[in-house]
């Protein structure tokens, strides 16, 4: 299981993967469930922390790079993606590990760069079309 013991006090500052917009990731507790909480601007998402630990498994099953696939909740997410995946009820949780209604996507985005901190993955950092794969 992945070391998530970050605060608000003393978050994860996180760049996206093309480099682009940074954000701040810590862990807190909602309703009985750990999550991430990731503030970008004044937007504030959250994840079900658990996704750490599945999306980890998910890549290492792949054995390969997965395109990341980013896309808001309300638009369609390529099938095959970090994104997709995310999202799909296929995956561990059955569906969003977003938690937030309307802002439930972007999971590709700012999931991945976590991953790469926490040294689970390898991420590209191109200005678009990145990808990722297990370490």
């Amino acid at each position: 299981m992945a070391t998530l013991n970050r605060t608000k006090a003393n978050p994860w500052v996180l760049k996206t993967p093309p480099g682009t917009a940074e954000y701040t990731i810590h862990v807190d507790e909602k309703d009985g469930v750990r999550v991430l909480v990731c503030t970008v601007g004044k937007t504030v998402l959250l994840y079900d922390a658990r996704c750490i630990d599945d999306l980890h498994a998910m890549l290492k099953a792949a054995g390969d790079w997965v395109e990341l696939g980013g896309a808001d909740e309300q638009k369609p997410a390529k099938e095959g993606t970090v994104e997709g995946w995310g999202r799909s009820p296929k995956n561990p949780i059955g569906g969003w590990y977003g938690l937030k209604k309307g802002l439930r996507g972007r999971f590709g985005v700012y999931v991945p760069p976590l991953m790469e901190a926490l040294g689970l993955c390898e991420l590209e950092h191109n200005s678009k079309n990145n990808r990722m794969r297990a370490k």
